[in-house]
């Protein structure tokens, strides 16, 4: 039996490499998922700036939703990068209702942005405890231009947009739903094509949120530019366990030399988190993302972070029947899917 059909939306991760759609039921016994898909992202139609292609994106959204018989138009996206700002602030306790008042003049400090160019959001977390005068506020800010492109691709779509999530947040909704809260913090990474995603949680408390502008197709960029081929054959030669255009050496010096960039970034934004929270310690690292699979990574992020380092499994406490989904699928795009899974898992009435 499913309960909350009314409040029922569908997870779209409108990825710059891949599409994926993920609808999730609410029965008697918990979650179950009743279907997951993804579609390679038309090439070069949306980039680290934005989307660039709107019809082609759309078109390839109603390929996705048809070729996976998703009928709900109601959908839930979420957002990153450059055009996102996540920031925890302190402000004078005052009630939801006065700082929704104030909250552009409060923002204004924090937005390297012009303040009438974004749209604003917040969460009151609660009283801060270094001041008993002020309350902890979860500072959203997304650009309006940014917002619209993604309002018009669903339009033209055919789907109606209720909840714009923040990819940092929907990570953080799909770990709590599959792991216990830990009394340390817990890192969240999501390494995708052109953009990383950090948020750092202790138990159910966000503590840091960070967007930082590297990606897989860093890899791709690189393979490119070493055998001069597109960067759609350098996607495929990275994933193939048998080529022959660029020597074996040379493909391991390249992933070797961008995991290392990207260990090197995340231990900077570590070395941030620590400078605030100098008395906590990281237990784990979640890796999501193309980049979790792969293996040198994970080692040397471990290494250099002195933590333990997980793949981030968003289908954990999930139902899942078999003979509806093929779980060999599931298993290779579990890394891919946590975005997807954090944002299908909202319901209508979500702040």
């Amino acid at each position: 039996m499913l309960f909350g059909k009314k409040d029922h939306l569908v997870g779209l991760d409108i990825g710059s490499s891949v599409l994926k759609v993920a609808e999730v039921a609410v029965t008697s016994s918990g979650r179950s998922l009743l279907r997951f898909g993804s579609l390679e992202a038309p090439p070069g139609a949306i980039v680290e700036e934005g989307i660039k292609e709107a019809e082609a994106v759309a078109n390839a959204i109603k390929e996705l939703f048809s070729l996976y018989n998703i009928k709900e138009d109601r959908v839930a996206i979420s957002i990153g990068g450059y055009s996102v700002i996540v920031k925890k602030i302190n402000v004078q306790t005052m009630s939801e209702e006065q700082l929704q008042e104030v909250i552009s003049v409060e923002a204004e400090q924090y937005i390297p942005f012009d303040i009438d160019n974004v749209n604003l959001d917040f969460q009151i977390l609660g009283d801060n405890d270094q001041n008993p005068n002020q309350m902890d506020v979860m500072l959203v800010a997304a650009k309006k231009e940014t917002v619209n492109d993604y309002l018009n691709v669903l339009d033209i779509a055919g789907l109606t947009p209720v909840i714009i999530d923040v990819d940092a947040f929907a990570l953080q909704n799909i770990y709590e739903v599959n792991y216990e809260a830990e009394e340390n913090c817990v890192a969240l990474i999501d390494i995708g094509a052109n953009k990383t995603s950090m948020s750092i949680m202790k138990g159910n408390q966000s503590l840091f949120i960070r967007d930082i502008s590297f990606g897989c197709n860093q890899i791709n960029h690189q393979i490119a530019a070493k055998i001069d081929c597109s960067l759609e054959e350098a996607e495929e030669l990275k994933l193939s366990d048998k080529q022959e255009k660029i020597p074996t050496d040379d493909l391991n010096n390249i992933i070797s030399s961008v995991i290392a960039d990207w260990t090197t970034e995340i231990r900077r934004a570590l070395d941030f988190f620590y400078s605030t929270y100098s008395n906590d310690h990281l237990k784990c690292i979640y890796l999501s993302g193309g980049g979790a699979n792969i293996p040198e990574f994970r080692q040397l992020l471990a290494s250099q972070t002195s933590s333990e380092v997980e793949i981030l499994n968003p289908f954990n406490n999930f139902e899942i029947k078999d003979d509806r989904l093929d779980m060999n699928y599931l298993k290779q795009m579990a890394p891919q899917a946590a975005i997807c899974m954090g944002i299908a898992i909202r319901r209508v009435d979500d702040k």
